[in-house]
């Protein structure tokens, strides 16, 4: 993921302000000990009772799909204690002679909702797949139907990135660091029965009463991005229960949980540097691109400033900055190499202050899911509580990432890169949070996908992650863009093949079939990606 970045001073000195972090907060981390908790009584399996879905996710009510809530414990350290509900649907496989089992698709985000990624992305596995398992999905502990976490309000997180700037300028750090103080304490006030237990470590307990309440003994499982971490959770917790595993757009779990300084730094100069290649790309494609005249760096900062000077005003009546900007191009980044034309489009429209994707302001919806996104993160994620190391990391990675970095790193909480201001506040217990090994000794064999210039989750955590699990096998996909799965043909043959059949890909496989960038007007999907759906796209 570091490859790619224009040769030059800048190139040192991102490497070496990413090197001197990852180093000293490497040592800073939070040590990771064996799990020492005395055994529990068994929590009971719930009982799912099947209907219909009342219209949730896809709006076709004769999909397929049933739905039904599964009653779990909120505190598994209390396991026949208080219970809370979890949403959850499948469709049943459709050559019940032949059926081979139970296939749980998980989304990313966190925040995400689980029920809609499987009924949204059913249509997009191939027949093999829908043939041979009942597909599964279901909203994890505080996200939509599952009790939906809330911190911030509507009113607040509008207020909060409508005021923010692609430009920040001075005191925007303690700024970051008291909006961070503030989204921690309105946590505690609004969902403090909830945000101590939302943690990935019971997230994976939950999946394995889902499993024991569906009768299975194993599960197949997909998980692709945040997916990835819950599933590695899932395998190191139950490792016997796993028949097969795919984890898409991979976490290096240590750096995640216990070095998250370090893992942020990996995160900033990954979606950089996709940026940085998407701009160079423009600048060598000028007439398909469409923006910067064959300058198009210098005209990203331009516009970033000239939204913040005169932001657009849009249908809803709010603002869009240059901080709307780069939130956006944050997630479309993500669609890789085959909607580069659409993004150049895209900001030659921002440029004349015209209708963009690019310009939509983040929505109650969106609002929802950021939630969930930081309070899921600060339950799994112990940052060291050092103001002055706050401070000074959050300073480094935003310049290691000029692009970026300093709107997303020091604006108001909201995704991934800039969690830290507020985890490293966080008031809350973390009795959820996994803290075993990740080795998930005496599994199947685990699949872990990683994409080379995946501007979300960087490559080299694919490569950690597969070297940490007992039985990991690492497939690589040479392409933009985040995650694998149903981007590359090649990529879905072989993890298609892989779950029906366990039939794993050589050791070394790499796949480079990544659609280029299509004229405009070509593409059928990935176009004005948002951070409220996540749904894997139908095979090009």
């Amino acid at each position: 993921m570091l490859t790619g970045l224009a040769d030059g001073p800048r190139k040192r000195v991102v490497w070496g302000t990413t090197l001197v972090l990852i180093a000293v907060t490497a040592l800073l981390g939070t040590a990771r000990g064996a799990a020492t908790a005395a055994a529990l009584a068994a929590p009971p399996v719930p009982v799912l009772s099947w209907g219909p879905c009342d219209g949730a996710g896809a709006d076709a009510p004769g999909d397929g799909f049933e739905c039904a809530t599964a009653q779990v414990p909120l505190d598994y350290r209390r396991p026949t204690g208080r219970t809370i509900p979890l949403a959850v649907t499948r469709r049943l496989a459709a050559d019940r002679a032949h059926r081979t089992g139970v296939l749980v698709l998980h989304p990313g985000g966190p925040g995400n909702s689980g029920v809609d990624f499987a009924r949204n992305s059913y249509a997009a596995l191939p027949a093999s797949l829908r043939d041979a398992f009942d597909v599964v999905g279901y909203d994890m502990r505080g996200v939509a139907r599952s009790g939906q976490v809330e911190c911030w309000n509507d009113k607040e997180y509008s207020a909060a990135v409508d005021a923010a700037r692609g430009v920040p300028g001075p005191g925007a750090l303690q700024g970051a660091i008291r909006q961070g103080l503030d989204f921690a304490a309105a946590c505690r006030q609004r969902s403090a029965d909830l945000v101590p237990f939302i943690g990935t470590g019971s997230n994976a307990k939950d999946i394995d009463l889902l499993r024991q309440a569906l009768g299975e003994e194993t599960l197949t499982f997909y998980g692709r991005s945040f997916g990835s971490y819950v599933g590695t959770v899932y395998a190191a917790q139950f490792p016997r229960r796993v028949r097969a595993m795919v984890l898409d757009g991979a976490y290096d779990p240590r750096h995640y949980a216990d070095v998250p300084y370090a893992y942020d730094a990996g995160q900033f100069v990954a979606l950089d540097a996709a940026v940085g290649r998407f701009l160079d790309w423009c600048a060598q494609n000028a007439t398909t691109c469409g923006f910067g005249d064959g300058r198009p760096r210098q005209a990203f900062e331009q516009l970033k400033r000239a939204l913040d000077a005169d932001p657009v005003i849009t249908a809803s009546g709010r603002p869009a900055t240059g901080y709307t900007l780069a939130y956006r191009l944050m997630f479309n980044i993500n669609a890789g190499k085959v909607i580069w034309p659409e993004l150049g489009q895209a900001l030659r429209a921002a440029q004349a202050h015209q209708g963009s994707f690019l310009l939509n302001p983040p929505s109650p919806a969106s609002f929802d899911f950021l939630n969930v996104n930081m309070a899921v993160e600060c339950a799994d994620r112990v940052y060291p509580t050092s103001p002055l190391l706050l401070g000074a990391l959050v300073s480094a990675e935003v310049s290691a990432a000029p692009l970026l970095g300093p709107p997303i790193g020091l604006g108001p909480p909201t995704y991934d890169h800039n969690h830290a201001p507020t985890c490293a506040q966080w008031p809350a217990e973390r009795p959820s949070r996994f803290e075993g090994s990740y080795r998930a000794a005496g599994s199947a064999p685990i699949l872990v996908l990683g994409t080379t210039g995946d501007p979300d989750t960087p490559y080299q955590d694919a490569v950690a992650l597969a070297g940490t699990l007992d039985n990991g096998r690492l497939l690589t996909f040479a392409g933009e863009g985040h995650t694998a799965y149903n981007r590359s043909a090649c990529v879905s043959t072989l993890v298609s093949d892989y779950l029906a059949t366990l039939a794993l890909p050589a050791r070394g496989t790499v796949c480079a079939d990544e659609t280029p960038p299509e004229s405009l007007g070509r593409h059928t999907a990935g176009i004005e990606v948002d951070e409220t759906r996540d749904v894997i796209p139908a095979l090009r």
